[in-house]
């Protein structure tokens, strides 16, 4: 039997983020990496080399030579270079988050269904092992605790820390609460930059569960953890170490409740190596990718509502 066509695959945006795209995706069975794009010539050459692909300065020259692409390029750039791939046919796999603004992540959906191509977002976060590991656990969750703190950058300044930290945290949440935001308190200050630097929203869903969620680019120290709070359960996540605790009380007739608990297993896992593998299998298999289109849509929209409310503080 004949071995099946291998998926071509481009990269476009080589900078920090996306030479581990090209890296990955070189080493996925049933793909090969194609092309890769950067505005920077040389660097794109270099990522390139690594696995005999082609370098471009212009992503608009891979048109009709690729399956699928991948996107890391800046935020404000998204829409205007998925976009034509989409309507073409070729599927996407964009970076989080996954546009702009609602309405240009709108026309990113709906360019996928007419076209038929795969779109996939780039929240890395659910694909960690840890956070697959405890999926199966969170049930009835009343209240979430979330920090994601984090070092001054030297990238991502063009957005807000809700738009380049907060919004891996607001994607796990909606995975796991599946309810609608009924009511939203937040606060940003800007610290070092003109956009917010840090920030802390209180979201209530209508299954009533609370999450205060607190993100920050100016911290002496990275701190990425989860908590979940549910009826005789409490479960953490500490996603840089994907490390999980979970904790449940056992109640006995007769006797005193227990406790019972500590470490659970993970299988640790390079996180970006199991997105970019699913979303290969996604196009090759034509099903939809684990954080799909309309998943970044639903994050970034809950995004923007609270930068929102932060501005009319």
């Amino acid at each position: 039997m004949a071995e099946p066509v291998r998926l071509r695959v481009g990269v476009i945006g080589v900078g920090h983020l996306g030479r581990h795209h090209a890296r990955i995706v070189a080493a996925i069975p049933g793909a090969v990496l194609t092309a890769v794009v950067d505005t920077q010539h040389d660097r794109a050459a270099a990522a390139a080399d690594l696995a005999g692909a082609r370098a471009f300065s212009d992503y608009r020259d891979l048109f009709g030579q690729i399956d699928a692409v991948t996107i890391a390029a800046p935020t404000e750039l998204h829409h205007q270079i998925a976009l034509p791939f989409l309507e073409r046919g070729v599927s996407v796999l964009v970076e989080k988050p996954i546009a702009r603004t609602v309405a240009e992540a709108d026309a990113l959906v709906e360019a996928a269904h007419r076209s038929g191509a795969t779109l996939a977002t780039g929240h890395t976060e659910r694909y960690n092992p840890a956070v697959a590991a405890v999926l199966p656990l969170v049930s009835t969750p009343r209240f979430i605790e979330v920090h994601r703190l984090g070092v001054f950058p030297d990238r991502s300044l063009d957005i807000d820390v809700v738009f380049d930290l907060m919004i891996h945290d607001l994607d796990i949440i909606l995975a796991m609460v599946k309810s609608e935001v009924t009511a939203i308190e937040a606060v940003g200050v800007p610290v070092l930059t003109d956009k917010f630097d840090i920030a802390n929203a209180r979201l209530r869903f209508a299954t009533g569960c609370i999450a205060n969620v607190t993100a920050s680019r100016i911290s002496k120290e990275r701190v990425r953890k989860i908590r979940f709070f549910q009826p005789d359960a409490y479960i953490s996540i500490d996603y840089a170490e994907q490390e999980v605790e979970g904790y449940r009380l056992k109640r006995r007739e007769g006797q005193r409740p227990e406790i019972q608990g500590g470490k659970l297993p993970v299988a640790r896992e390079e996180p970006l190596k199991r997105e970019l593998e699913d979303f290969v299998h996604a196009v090759r298999d034509k099903r939809s990718p684990l954080v799909s289109g309309e998943d970044g849509r639903r994050a970034l929209a809950l995004a923007q509502a609270i930068a929102d409310k932060m501005e009319t503080v």
